[in-house]
C-alpha cells in the first residue's frame, strides 16, 4: 500500500504573503509547506513539496505556471504549479525580505538584505546553473523591504528601511545611472508602486506607503527640455532630494551618446532608449496623505493597477480600500483584533484577499457586493484531538483553544466552529448516526453536538467539577463514558437522558484512553497505574478484568474486529492482548523506532536521551492488519500486526524552524549563554509586518514552556485512520496532515500470465466475451481497463457477467464502483451493477466482511455524496418548477 501526502488541514495560513493566480488560485505559505486554494471550485490543496524552514515570501510568474517560494534560511524552491514539482533550487546569501517576477516573465528581483538582485527566470529545459545573475543594485543603505516592476520590465522600484524609495533603470546607459531617489517619508517604507496613464497606458505616477500611514503621490513631468535632450551641461535634471551626482563616464562616452539622441531628434524617429528616461526624467511631490489610524502601524498594502485602487491593512486589524489619486475611502473596516499581515488584489481587482498570521486567518473579500468568498481560520493552538465520521466524509479537530472544528475531508475546508467549550478540548467521537459530534474537555463537561442545527443539544456533567481526558461510547450510541484527569474515575451516562448513571473506580491514575469493544459492550481503559482494565458497563459487574504491565499504560485501541487489544507503555512497547482469553499474545519493542530528533536544550544527543520514546496515540487499519503509532517525535511508525514488523516510518515535517527535527545540532550554534536560536536578540521596536510576519511563538509563551524559549517542538497528539481505510490523519504540531492512497500506483497485478495483457481484453469486448474481459481486466488490476468493461458491457449481460466473477476479485470490483460513482456521470449503470452483485454475492460478502469493510465503506461515501448531490438537485429544481406554475398567467 503505497500512502503518500494529500493534503494539511487545520491551519490555511500561518505567515508570508499570499498571491493570487489565473484570478481563482489563492496560494499562502502554511508552514514550510504552500497550499493551493481554489475560490471557485471552494476546494484546498497542499503542495506535496517542503521547505527547508517556514516559507516568508511567495511570488508567482504572471501566465501562473512557476512558483517562487523563499523561506527563513534564505533558501528558494522553483516551483512547476501545473505539475506540483520542484524544478530548481538555489540558496540566497542575505535574508530575502520581497521578491517578484517582471511582467513579462523573464526576469526575477530579488531583495536580499540591502541588495536587489535581478535573476533570469528559470524556464523548463535542463540547466547546471538555471539562476543566471544579470544584475545587482547595491545603492540601498538599509534593508529593502518592497519591489515593484513597470509594465515594460525596464525599471524597477524599490523601498527599503532607509525611509527612501529608488527608481531603477535595468538598461546599461551611456553616462550616469544613478537611480532616482523619493526622499520625505518619515518611517520605514513598507510598499511602492507604479501608476499608468490610462490614455497611453505609460508610467505617469509613483505610489509611496510608509509604516506610520503615510501615502505619497508622485507626478512624473518629463524631462527637462531640449537643452538636456542636445547634450547640455546639465545631463542630470534637478529633482528634490537627490544628492549631486558626479559624471562616471570619460568625455568622450558623454559625447557620443548626446550625438546619438541628437539624431532621433533631428530624424523625427524615437530611440528605444528614449523611453530610459523616467529615473533621470522630472518626479513632484503631487500631495501627501495620511491614513490617520494612530497609533497602529501598517503592516500590509496593495495596490491594483488596472482601476487605480490602494488597499492597506494595520496592525489593529483595519483594512482600508481606497480610490486613487483622488485618496477617496471607499471601505475602512475591522475584520481582526489582530495584526494584518498580507493584502491582496486578484487581477481583475474585484476581490481582496487578507491574512491574520497570529490567529492562522484567511479571508477573500469582494468589496462591490461587501461579501466573503472565503473565510477559514485555523486553530490557535495544537490539535490535540480528531474524530472521522462513519463514512469518512468529515473531520473533526478539538484544541487547545478550547474550539472544535468540523472540516469536509474533500475539499479541506472547514464549515462549522463549535466555541462552547471553556477550556482545551481532549477527545472527540463521531457517534454512528454520522450527525452527532462528541466533545470531552479539561472544562469539567463533556456535550452533543448537532451536526444537522450546529448547536449543542445535550451537556453531560458531574457533581462535582472533573477534568475529562478520554471519551467513549457503545456501538448503539446510548452510552457515554468519559475518564477524568484529576479523581482517576470513569463516568458513564445515559445519552437519551443526559443522566448520570454509575461512576466506575479501581484506577489508581489518570485515565488516559478509553474504548468500546466495536462486537459487544466491553469498555477497555488504560491508566498511568499500569493496568488496561476491561469493564462490563451494562451489567454494572466492575473491572471484568485487569491486564497488568510494567509501566505506565498511555493509550489503548481495540482491534475493528473485537479479537484483540493493543496498549502503549511508557517503555515505548507496544502489548498487543487477547481480550477474549485475557492473555498476552505478543509484544513489539518501538523504542528504537520512534527514536529522532534532538531538541536544542537536551544535554544528551537523540540515541542516548530517554525522553519521548514511547508511543502516545495509536490507531488499528480498518481491516486490522498494521497499526500505525506516534508519539513526541518527527516519526510516525507503521507496524505489521501479524508478523510485528515495522513496515514504514512516515517523517511528518523537515522543517528546521521547528524543535527536534535535527538528529544532530551544529555545534557552531552553541555559546556561552547557550543555543544560537534561543537567544532573545530580537528588537522590541522593530518593523511590525517587515520582519516578523510569521507567527512564531505564539501559544507557547505559557508558564512551563520557557525553557524553550517559545519555540514549537514536533510531535503527533493524535492519529486516527478513515473507515474506508483508503487515508489516515495525524494531528501534529505543523496542523493535521492527511495521507492516502496513491491513485497513480494503478499497476499491482495478481494472477498473471502471458496472455493477460491489455490487448487481450480489447479482444475480447471486440469479440462480445463480456465475462473474459472483465476478469482479464481484474486480473490486471488496472482501473482504466475496469472502468471500461463496466461501462461497455451491456446491461442484459450484467447478471451473467457478475456471476462468473470469482470471490477473490470483489474487492477490486467493489473499489472500481466507489471510483466509478465518484468520477463517472453513468449513476444507474454503477447501481445496476452493485444491485446484482449484492444479489449473486451477497452471502459472500456479508460473511468476510471483515476483510471488504474498507473497500464497502468507499461504497457507502460515494453512494451518500451521490445521494446529497441529486437530492439538492432535485428540491432546487422541484421549488423552481412549483414557483414557474404558479406565476404563469392563466389561460
Amino acid at each position: 500500500m503505497l500512502l503518500l501526502f494529500q493534503n494539511l488541514l487545520g491551519a490555511p495560513y500561518r505567515g508570508g504573503n499570499t498571491v493570487i493566480v489565473n484570478n481563482t488560485l489563492l496560494i499562502s505559505p502554511v508552514g514550510n509547506r504552500i497550499s493551493v486554494t481554489d475560490l471557485i471550485k471552494s476546494e484546498t490543496i497542499t503542495l506535496p513539496c517542503q521547505a527547508s524552514s517556514n516559507i516568508i515570501r511567495l511570488a508567482a510568474s504572471p501566465d501562473g505556471v512557476f512558483l517562487l517560494a523563499v523561506d527563513e534560511n534564505s533558501r528558494c524552491l522553483f516551483i512547476n504549479l501545473l505539475r506540483r514539482a520542484v524544478l530548481h533550487r538555489i540558496s540566497f546569501k542575505k535574508p530575502v525580505a520581497a521578491v517578484k517576477f517582471s511582467p513579462d516573465g523573464t526576469l526575477i528581483a530579488v531583495a536580499a538584505g540591502k541588495l536587489i538582485q535581478i535573476w533570469r527566470s528559470p524556464g523548463f529545459k535542463k540547466e547546471f546553473f538555471p539562476f543566471e545573475l544579470r544584475r545587482t543594485f547595491a545603492d540601498c543603505n538599509d534593508k529593502v523591504t518592497a519591489v515593484d516592476w513597470s509594465l515594460d520590465s525596464n525599471y524597477l522600484l524599490v523601498g527599503s528601511k532607509d525611509l527612501t524609495a529608488r527608481l531603477f533603470c535595468l538598461k546599461k546607459l551611456d553616462g550616469i545611472n544613478k537611480p532616482f531617489l523619493f526622499l520625505g517619508h518619515r518611517d520605514t517604507i513598507v510598499g511602492v508602486f507604479f501608476g499608468t496613464d490610462k490614455k497611453t497606458n505609460r508610467i505617469s505616477r509613483v505610489y509611496t506607503l510608509s509604516r506610520d500611514g503615510a501615502l505619497f503621490s508622485w507626478n512624473y513631468s518629463g524631462s527637462d527640455g531640449k537643452i538636456d535632450e542636445l547634450g547640455g551641461g546639465n545631463l542630470e535634471p534637478d529633482s528634490p532630494g537627490t544628492p549631486e551626482q558626479r559624471l562616471g563616464q570619460s568625455g568622450k562616452g558623454v559625447k557620443n551618446g548626446n550625438v546619438k539622441k541628437r539624431k532621433n531628434i533631428d530624424g523625427g524617429d524615437r530611440d528605444e532608449e528614449s523611453e530610459c528616461l523616467l529615473h533621470r526624467g522630472k518626479w513632484e511631490l503631487q500631495k501627501k496623505d495620511y491614513f490617520m489610524q494612530s497609533p497602529a502601524k501598517l503592516t500590509a498594502c496593495d495596490y491594483q493597477r488596472v482601476l487605480d485602487l490602494v488597499v492597506v491593512g494595520f496592525s489593529n486589524g483595519v483594512f482600508g480600500l481606497y480610490q486613487m489619486p483622488d485618496f477617496v475611502c471607499l471601505h475602512l473596516l475591522s475584520i481582526s483584533r489582530e495584526k494584518i499581515t498580507t493584502a491582496c488584489f486578484n487581477d481583475l481587482g474585484n476581490w481582496l484577499t487578507f491574512g491574520c498570521a497570529k490567529l492562522g486567518q484567511l479571508l477573500v473579500w469582494e468589496w462591490k457586493s461587501e461579501s466573503y468568498i472565503l473565510k477559514q481560520q485555523g486553530h490557535y493552538f495544537d490539535v490535540n484531538c480528531l474524530a472521522y465520521s462513519p463514512d469518512s466524509q468529515l473531520l473533526a479537530t478539538g484544541a487547545d483553544d478550547n474550539k472544535i472544528k468540523v472540516w469536509t475531508v474533500s475539499s479541506g475546508f472547514c464549515f462549522v466552529t463549535f466555541s462552547e467549550h471553556t477550556n482545551a478540548v481532549t477527545a472527540l467521537h463521531f457517534m454512528a448516526s454520522n450527525q452527532c459530534l462528541l466533545s470531552a474537555s479539561l472544562d469539567g463537561t463533556v456535550r452533543a453536538w448537532d451536526l444537522f442545527r450546529y448547536r449543542n443539544f445535550r451537556t453531560f456533567t458531574t457533581p462535582s467539577s472533573k477534568q475529562f481526558v478520554s471519551l467513549a461510547s457503545d456501538q448503539s450510541g446510548e452510552v457515554i463514558c468519559a475518564g477524568t484527569l484529576d479523581s482517576f474515575e470513569i463516568y458513564v451516562w445515559s445519552m437519551k437522558t443526559g443522566r448520570l448513571l454509575d461512576v466506575l473506580s479501581g484506577h489508581e491514575g489518570p485515565v488516559h484512553g478509553l474504548t468500546f469493544s466495536p462486537t459487544n459492550a466491553i469498555l477497555a481503559s488504560s491508566s498511568w497505574d499500569r493496568t488496561v482494565r476491561l469493564w462490563d458497563v451494562f451489567e454494572g459487574k466492575g473491572a471484568v478484568e485487569t491486564f497488568p504491565h510494567t509501566h505506565d499504560v498511555l493509550t489503548v485501541v481495540y482491534r475493528p474486529d473485537g479479537k484483540q487489544l493493543a496498549s502503549s507503555t511508557l517503555d515505548g512497547q507496544i502489548h498487543f492482548w487477547d481480550p477474549i482469553e485475557g492473555l498476552l499474545m505478543f509484544t513489539i519493542e518501538g523504542r528504537r523506532d520512534i527514536t529522532g530528533g534532538r531538541l536544542m536544550t537536551d544535554r544528551r544527543s537523540a540515541a542516548n536521551s530517554s525522553s519521548g520514546k514511547c508511543f502516545t496515540t495509536m490507531c488499528y487499519s480498518a481491516d486490522g492488519c498494521y497499526i500505525l503509532a506516534g508519539g513526541s517525535s518527527k516519526y510516525i511508525c507503521m507496524y505489521d500486526v501479524a508478523d510485528q514488523v515495522l513496515l514504514r516510518r512516515f517523517q511528518i515535517t523537515h522543517n528546521l524552524s521547528l524543535d527536534g527535527v535535527l538528529d544532530f545540532l551544529n555545534s557552531k550554534n552553541m555559546t556561552e549563554a547557550g543555543p544560537l536560536n534561543l537567544i532573545d536578540d530580537d528588537n522590541s521596536d522593530n518593523e511590525e509586518g517587515v520582519d516578523k510576519q510569521t507567527r512564531g511563538r505564539t501559544g507557547y509563551d505559557l508558564p512551563g514552556s520557557l525553557p524553550n524559549n517559545g519555540r514549537p517542538v514536533v510531535r503527533t497528539k493524535c492519529l486516527r485512520i478513515a473507515p474506508t481505510g483508503r487515508s489516515w490523519t495525524a494531528a501534529t504540531t505543523e496542523g493535521v496532515l492527511v495521507y492516502s492512497i496513491d491513485d497513480s500506483f494503478i499497476f499491482d497485478p495478481t494472477d498473471l500470465d502471458i496472455d493477460v495483457t491489455p490487448e487481450a481484453v480489447d479482444v475480447a469486448l471486440r469479440e462480445n466475451q463480456p465475462n473474459r474481459a472483465l476478469i482479464l481486466s481484474l486480473r490486471l488490476n488496472e482501473y482504466a481497463l475496469i472502468r471500461e468493461c463496466i461501462i461497455r458491457i451491456n446491461q442484459a449481460d450484467i447478471p451473467a457477467v457478475v456471476s462468473s466473477v470469482p470471490f477473490k476479485y470483489l474487492q477490486r470490483l467493489i473499489e472500481a464502483f466507489s471510483e466509478l460513482l465518484e468520477n463517472s456521470p453513468h449513476l444507474e449503470l454503477i447501481l445496476r451493477w452493485w444491485q446484482e452483485l449484492c444479489k449473486m454475492h451477497g452471502q459472500s460478502i456479508q460473511q468476510n466482511s471483515r476483510n471488504l469493510r474498507p473497500a464497502l465503506k468507499s461504497l457507502e461515501k460515494a453512494m451518500t455524496r451521490s445521494h446529497q448531490d441529486l437530492a439538492d438537485t432535485c428540491s432546487s429544481n422541484e421549488y423552481l418548477l412549483r414557483y414557474l406554475c404558479s406565476t404563469s398567467p392563466k389561460s
